[in-house]
């Protein structure tokens, strides 16, 4: 396919200006460097749209199915620059895509947009300190990926349509990533069903991507609810049939069964409804487990036996029990081609130029808070291949897993956080409206542009990540997630916490049209490198 005309060629050759790094390191064998460096350009040029969109966000501070604002303001954004946006996808409220561009390659480029609860946290200290005591927080830094992939977006549009390039953008939202609750729906509904390739970024500490099976965890979030019978928990108990005795029997039996499981499961869990009041015999409670294992037969045997010691459970205490699936995880495959592209570009764009102030409250962060202090990293991680990691025991997961098993995908992890931080906490925020995680966006976004590029312009990249996906990935397993024509996407989820804690939140929003930084409106001072006396430890 031809993906740009000649005379387009030579006039980005002869015309873009270079940026000096980019054309020191010759990427792979892709794009023009001429056309590297002036998308580069172009996402430089966005360096203060690109701060307010990581501090609006991480301001807004919303979790899984409720990143009402969060949609809204990203929508806004790619319709104002000729995206064509559809709300709602997948039967989710705040789930989208924001398509531009014609013929060529479909590019899809995504990532996640919820946050923590619990671990609200005002950016730019060293110590603990919430916005807003037990709200929700960016705890895990996903106020960034979408503005870095926003971006790219609009810088790869200006050069497309300056250079008249084919090809198509497609921009999607991590819906409730932290649920692991949305992208196996995405696939289902056939949002990717047209994709030739898929970019998905993750904030980190480093700069890198890699391939092939990945180490991680896939897993199924499933809640198990029993039904006894209400009685007199003192005059009459013989009456009553109590769900939450069911509800405690599992959790005990679970924690037997763990040492008779592999190595590699992972699996935790809440009581979501222990019942009303002590004098009552709860007639409902609720158990919500996360199952985490390394393949798709894996998860589904650790998810049945789970059923069972559930069923198990209802039988020894006289009650009924039900079932809801509230999300699943494949396991990660990152695409090869792909990530040698990428990691090519990476390494021209090299680590962001941190200064001495941003040094200085990374080392202040670690210091307060009793983690490894190690300065931020100023150079890009090596390549992540199956013959360079540490063999896997487990571990998280992350559910662009299912869209890495339905198209080409890889991960490029951006570096926007400081190192040794504590996920899904609040040490993790501290950096997310800061300059170390503007300067990081910045380079995942150079990065991002360039390799979309290099998929526009170079068919065999396209070609051989579809072979890689099919000839190899689709070879190690089969794509068979734990889901029914029953189960919808759990959109109830967290709303409830949002209804208590917005209206004590809304006030603490970014208006970039009075500061000129989430900083400054919170009266912060960069780098703050003190802790009062009062300030507490890590959580």
């Amino acid at each position: 396919m031809k993906t740009f005309k000649r005379a387009a060629l030579a006039a980005a050759l002869a015309t873009a200006a270079p940026i000096g790094a980019l054309l020191a390191t010759p990427a792979h064998a892709e794009a023009p460097q001429a056309l590297k460096a002036e998308v580069a350009a172009e996402v430089e040029a966005q360096r203060k749209q690109i701060q307010v969109m990581v501090d609006q966000i991480f301001s807004y501070a919303e979790p899984g199915f409720q990143e009402i604002r969060t949609s809204e303001y990203l929508t806004g954004i790619l319709e104002k620059n000729g995206f064509k946006v559809e709300r709602g996808v997948a039967g989710i409220p705040t789930a989208f895509t924001a398509t531009w561009g014609k013929g060529g390659p479909k590019i899809a480029l995504g990532s996640d947009i919820d946050d923590v609860l619990g671990v609200s946290q005002t950016p730019g200290l060293p110590y603990l300190k919430p916005i807003v005591e037990g709200a929700p927080g960016h705890g895990e830094g996903h106020n960034s990926g979408m503005p870095l992939m926003v971006a790219a977006a609009i810088a790869v549009k200006k050069v497309m349509t300056k250079h008249s390039l084919e090809g198509r953008l497609m921009l999607w939202p991590g819906v409730a990533e932290e649920l692991l609750a949305t992208k196996a729906y995405f696939v289902r509904s056939g949002m990717f069903k047209d994709v030739d390739a898929s970019i998905f970024t993750h904030v980190s500490s480093d700069f890198s991507t890699g391939y092939g099976e990945m180490g991680g965890n896939g897993m199924v979030s499933v809640e198990y609810t029993f039904h006894g019978k209400t009685a007199h928990s003192a005059g009459s108990p013989w009456e009553g049939r109590s769900a939450l005795d069911a509800a405690e029997i599992m959790d005990v039996a679970w924690n037997f069964r763990r040492e008779h499981l592999p190595l590699t499961q992972r699996s935790h869990m809440i009581i979501t409804n222990g019942g009303g009041q002590p004098n009552v015999v709860p007639d409902k409670a609720s158990i919500w487990y996360f199952f985490r294992e390394r393949t798709f037969t894996d998860i589904r045997k650790l998810y049945e036996t789970g059923n069972d010691i559930a069923k198990a459970a209802a039988l020894a205490t006289g009650t009924t029990m039900s079932q809801q699936t509230l999300g699943y995880a494949a396991p990660n495959f990152g695409n090869k081609p792909l990530a040698e592209a990428a990691y090519a570009n990476i390494k021209a764009v090299g680590m962001p130029k941190w200064s001495a102030d941003d040094q200085a409250f990374a080392k202040a962060a670690q210091t307060f808070n009793d983690r490894k202090v190690e300065p931020l990293k100023d150079e890009v991680t090596e390549l992540s291949t199956p013959e360079n990691r540490k063999p896997s025991t487990g571990g998280g997961s992350d559910d662009i897993g299912d869209i890495m098993w339905a198209v080409p995908t890889i991960t490029i992890r951006f570096p926007s956080n400081i190192p040794n931080m504590i996920g899904h906490n609040s040490t993790s925020a501290f950096a997310m409206a800061t300059p170390i995680a503007h300067k990081g966006v910045e380079a995942g976004a150079k990065a991002v542009a360039m390799t979309v590029l290099d998929i526009l312009t170079t068919p065999k990249l396209v070609t051989d990540a579809k072979a890689y996906f099919t000839d190899v990935q689709l070879k190690t397993d089969t794509y068979a997630p734990v889901l029914t024509e029953k189960d919808v996407p759990a959109i109830w989820l967290n709303e409830r916490n949002m209804q208590l804690y917005r209206p004590l939140m809304e006030k603490y929003y970014y208006n970039p049209a009075k500061y000129p930084s989430y900083l400054d409106q919170l009266g912060v001072k960069y780098p703050t490198l003190t802790k009062p006396a009062e300030a507490g430890a890590a959580q």
